[in-house]
């Protein structure tokens, strides 16, 4: 069966566009490193994620690449990954901290030579400051004590937010498979089970359908819980007239889409009926204002300037959108500060959350920006489910 996913040539081909900011800028080394959580500015280079260690790449102004990994992940990452030179270094160990006394380490002037920059003077861009570690960065230092260490988030951004036609083919096969996996955790919703049962129930179907992982930890959250804009199922109970907020996803060769919505096992309250079609009508508005050209910023005031002129000012938590991609929240955000305008093939989850007094419900799905408004990447969203018991 063929498999959705990035060719090996598209790797290469960012390599080569990364190489040509790092030349534009006036740098002789982009630095890009990712954790297991947060893996995608490495993965999205070399194709490799790491498991307990860290991952970096190192690449050139002339276009030349280097993963680098921890001791142990060496094999893993040459037989998985699309960048040849792979290079071990203690920088990227896991946080046990082991010592590996018998391990001969790489040093950051060890990889970077091996990709043709020599020196000392160096400016070296890195991406993302927020990803790399205090022994990264002093490992960095103590090898070049002479070199300028720039923030480089901007490369990654400008890279990462246009999606390429197989970026999307990811994004849609990851909302197909998460489409069927919100089904049969409808189905099976009822009182008397658990959040985490439930979150079970969207594993095995993502996995039978396809999926590498979860592209998010599953959202099955009721009552209570639905109020918490990030959180963890757990082993709640739940109850005839819970609201429960459904968010999954599935990853596809890296990529992390995600659909949401409410559901209540029971009728909805008159409260929680104003609050969930109130974020259905903010929802349907947001996708309604998605355009090439349109002011980011402008969407996002707007968006806010809604809440407070209908009555739910205290209700809002965070903007409009956010993009989509390699982590089910990436740059850029859709906020009232933001400083850029909507482009073509930039991908946006519309992220309508809601927060209720005791409760809270969110409505999501992705879209594509094209020229004349946004394309849905999921199947449609929108019915109110009252189950019926």
């Amino acid at each position: 069966m063929s498999r959705v996913k990035i060719p090996h040539e598209e790797y290469q081909a960012r390599i080569k566009k990364a190489a040509a900011e790092v030349a534009k800028r006036g740098l002789d080394l982009l630095l890009v490193n990712s954790t297991e959580s947060d893996y995608a500015n490495a993965r999205y280079f070399s194709g490799f994620w790491p498991l307990f260690e860290r991952a970096g790449v190192a690449i050139s102004a002339k276009g030349d690449a280097a993963l680098i990994v921890g001791p142990e992940s060496v094999r893993f990452a040459s037989d998985v990954g699309h960048i040849d030179k792979v290079f071990p270094a203690l920088y990227y160990r896991e946080s046990a901290n082991p010592a590996y006394p018998e391990f001969k380490p790489n040093t950051y002037r060890d990889i970077f030579q091996a990709i043709g920059v020599t020196g000392d003077k160096l400016r070296i861009g890195v991406c993302s400051m927020i990803d790399t570690t205090v022994v990264m960065m002093e490992g960095l230092k103590e090898c070049y004590p002479d070199a300028e260490i720039v923030d480089a988030f901007d490369i990654m951004l400008g890279l990462r937010m246009i999606k390429s036609e197989n970026e999307l083919a990811c994004l849609r096969e990851g909302f197909r498979i998460t489409n069927l996996a919100m089904e049969e955790v409808r189905r099976n919703l009822r009182p008397g089970v658990t959040e985490l049962q439930m979150v079970g129930v969207a594993q095995r179907v993502i996995y039978e359908n396809g999926a590498e992982y979860e592209g998010l930890p599953m959202y099955v959250f009721s009552e209570k819980s639905t109020s918490h804009a990030i959180s963890r199922a757990s082993h709640r109970t739940i109850e005839l007239g819970d609201i429960v907020q459904l968010n999954l996803s599935a990853k596809v060769d890296g990529y992390s889409p995600s659909i949401g919505y409410p559901v209540c096992v029971g009728k909805l309250t008159p409260e929680k009926r104003r609050i969930v079609e109130f974020g259905l009508s903010a929802h349907r508005w947001t996708e309604s204002q998605l355009k090439a050209g349109v002011p980011a910023a402008r969407v996002a005031q707007e968006y806010l300037k809604m809440f407070q002129d209908k009555g739910f000012g205290e209700n809002f938590v965070y903007g409009p959108c956010h993009g989509i991609g390699m982590i089910e929240v990436e740059a850029p955000w859709m906020e009232t500060s933001s400083t850029y305008d909507l482009v073509p093939n930039m991908t946006f989850q519309v992220d309508t959350f809601v927060a209720g007094p005791t409760f809270g419900i969110r409505w999501e799905k992705g879209v594509v920006i094209t020229k004349d408004g946004c394309e849905s990447l999921s199947a449609p969203i929108g019915e109110i489910y009252e189950l019926d018991f």
